[in-house]
């Protein structure tokens, strides 16, 4: 298999987690790719059309991409273990849609000060995409915390990799402010020999 990825993708970070979790790192060849919404990477769209990392591309069947698609295969490639069964399926699945929409509002905020000319940055889009994450972080800390202390799954990956990406273009908003259980679980959590291989460049 190959994986198209960039290592500074939160998205990318959660399928490189996963397949340390379940020990499919070497199943895997690396394909650095890079790009933006504004100039995708050159070829890469005829991988996935969207021209969004990661994408996975295998022997069996045509290439796979959104991070959720491939870590669901991934997964199933070696028995399942991390998408739980019965009512703890659905919270896991609730937990990774929360973390990618954290995602999805930090990115579209980074995208807003990298891409967009100072002049036409609206200032208001921005707080507006952060109240989201601020939402979420707080809907984590408060009702969530007994799942996210369970288990691993695919709901615990998410999370961590979403916050992992708060600190590396968001540090200083500090989510960690009123969410304190979130903040314990997440220095614990960062902790993972996973986590840490995964650790993406600080630029």
């Amino acid at each position: 298999m190959k994986l198209y990825y960039s290592p500074t993708s939160p998205y990318v970070r959660k399928v490189m987690v996963l397949l340390h979790e379940t020990g499919q790192i070497a199943d895997v060849t690396l394909e650095t790719t890079s790009g933006t919404p504004l100039a995708p990477a050159e070829g890469f769209p005829s991988h996935n059309p969207l021209g969004k990392v990661p994408a996975l591309a295998r022997a069996e069947g045509p290439t796979l991409y959104d991070s959720r698609v491939i870590c669901a295969y991934l997964d199933d490639r070696t028995g399942g273990s991390l998408y739980p069964q019965g009512a703890r399926r659905w919270d896991a699945l609730t937990l990774e849609a929360t973390a990618d929409g954290i995602l999805d509002a930090a990115l579209l905020m980074a995208y807003e000060w990298r891409l967009r000319p100072e002049e036409k940055r609206m200032e208001d889009w921005v707080e507006g995409q952060w109240d989201k994450v601020s939402r979420a972080c707080s809907a984590l800390n408060n009702r969530w915390m007994s799942h996210l202390c369970g288990p691993l799954d695919i709901g615990q990956i998410a999370v961590g990799c979403a916050l992992g990406y708060l600190d590396l273009r968001h540090d200083a908003r500090n989510w960690r402010q009123n969410n304190e259980a979130l903040a314990d679980w997440f220095a614990k959590f960062d902790s993972r020999p996973s986590m840490q291989a995964t650790a993406p460049p600080t630029v």
